[in-house]
């Protein structure tokens, strides 16, 4: 899908940290936390957001308590009390489907300025209960969000670290190769800490837990491995003679993420004099069943067909690579460069929360691009049931 009048003030792009789950953010509510780093990220930019949003888009995987009012709740807590608009969901590729819908309601319109706002919770995952009147004496059935979302696609029935086993198969990817690609992936997220983590800090927004001795404010990543060659080897595969360890594949995580989605005119003024990011389509697709790391490779395909431009015209890809299995076969199937890939680290390393997974890793492309000039990046990555979702972009 091709996009019309969709632009980003470069400096109105932010994330917070991602905590691994079960850590110090654990009990903190994904709209609590939302309200709180968004509030914070606009203060810090000095954007007016009663007197610019029409709309806010909130994107979220994990119902948390009142969630049935999620965007005009978020959006009040705000000081949006004029201002609503939808919950959307889509797996690891929400960031994605959140633009997409902020960028065609900007474009309809007129340019109108939208509000995304992206957050998730992994940590105690809600217990849903399903009443049932045919059950002996009415017990329900029981559905734990997360852990059985993890466990298995109910098409498949099988895991997500199944379909990268599949996957690996069938392209002949070995062990050390996804080892290897790891290691290059953690070396990346060390480069960009340099420099007290200059580079982080221009799109890292602290979380702040308000506690009864004081705040705690949680500045950093929580919960990235050392890795190295020898911890590695020594790991067991996720699956008996597989090629994934725990290693070569993501962790869990609670985060935040947003943006400000406008038209050209506004975007330049809001932006500034630090630039803009031009949104420029869209792509998603489906892979075979049992396949979710293809599917990142044919939406990217989808989204510069779109955009009506070549992967040689790519300067940098950011990816949500739950698996190295994922870039690796990204690489086969489009010849981009590993090294090219996610310079200032990816969902990989420090873990992705679902919802701003994506928006994080646009993050970290604009930045990127910004460091070398502008140009043409493209972000791409799995959802859930063999899905995938690309945005093609240009930073002037």
């Amino acid at each position: 899908m091709q996009l019309d009048n969709a632009f980003i003030p470069a400096p109105l792009l932010w994330s917070s940290p991602f905590i691994r789950w079960q850590g110090r953010a654990a009990d903190v509510s994904s709209l609590d936390l939302a309200v709180q780093v968004t509030r914070d990220a606009l203060a810090a930019r000095g954007f007016d957001a009663a007197a610019e949003v029409e709309q806010l888009v909130f994107g979220s995987t994990v119902p948390q308590p009142h969630s049935f009012y999620a965007p005009p709740w978020v959006a009040a807590r705000l000081g949006l009390a004029q201002v609503g608009g939808p919950l959307v969901a889509q797996a690891c590729a929400t960031a994605v489907a959140c633009l997409a819908t902020a960028a065609s309601a900007s474009a309809l319109s007129g340019g109108a300025t939208q509000l995304v706002v992206t957050a998730d919770r992994t940590s105690n995952g809600p217990l849903l209960v399903y009443p049932l009147s045919g059950g002996m004496g009415g017990s329900p059935a029981t559905e734990h969000w997360v852990l059985e979302a993890f466990a298995a696609d109910p098409w498949t029935g099988e895991s997500m670290v199944h379909t990268a086993e599949a996957t690996a198969r069938d392209a002949g990817f070995t062990r050390a190769q996804c080892d290897q690609v790891t290691l290059l992936r953690h070396a990346q997220y060390l480069d960009a800490l340099r420099g007290d983590r200059a580079a982080q800090k221009r799109y890292l927004q602290p979380i702040v837990i308000e506690q009864r001795k004081g705040s705690l404010v949680l500045d950093a990543d929580e919960g990235v491995a050392d890795y190295s060659a020898e911890g590695l080897a020594r790991l067991k595969p996720a699956l008996p003679g597989g090629v994934v360890t725990p290693g070569a594949q993501t962790h869990p995580a609670d985060g935040s993420a947003g943006a400000v989605v406008t038209g050209r005119e506004a975007a330049r003024r809001l932006a500034g004099g630090e630039g803009v990011v031009q949104l420029l389509a869209i792509g998603s697709a489906r892979a075979e069943k049992g396949r979710m790391p293809m599917a990142p490779a044919l939406a990217a395909e989808r989204a510069l067909q779109s955009a009506g431009l070549a992967m040689g015209e790519v300067k940098v890809v950011t990816t949500h690579n739950p698996f190295a299995v994922n870039d690796l076969w990204f690489h086969r199937a489009t010849g981009f460069p590993l090294e090219r890939m996610n310079p200032l680290g990816c969902s990989l390393i420090y873990g992705h929360p679902q919802a701003p997974t994506g928006l994080r890793a646009i993050a970290e492309l604009v930045q990127a691009l910004r460091q070398q000039g502008g140009g043409v990046g493209l972000f791409t990555g799995c959802a859930a049931g063999d899905m995938g979702a690309a945005l093609v972009l240009r930073v002037d």
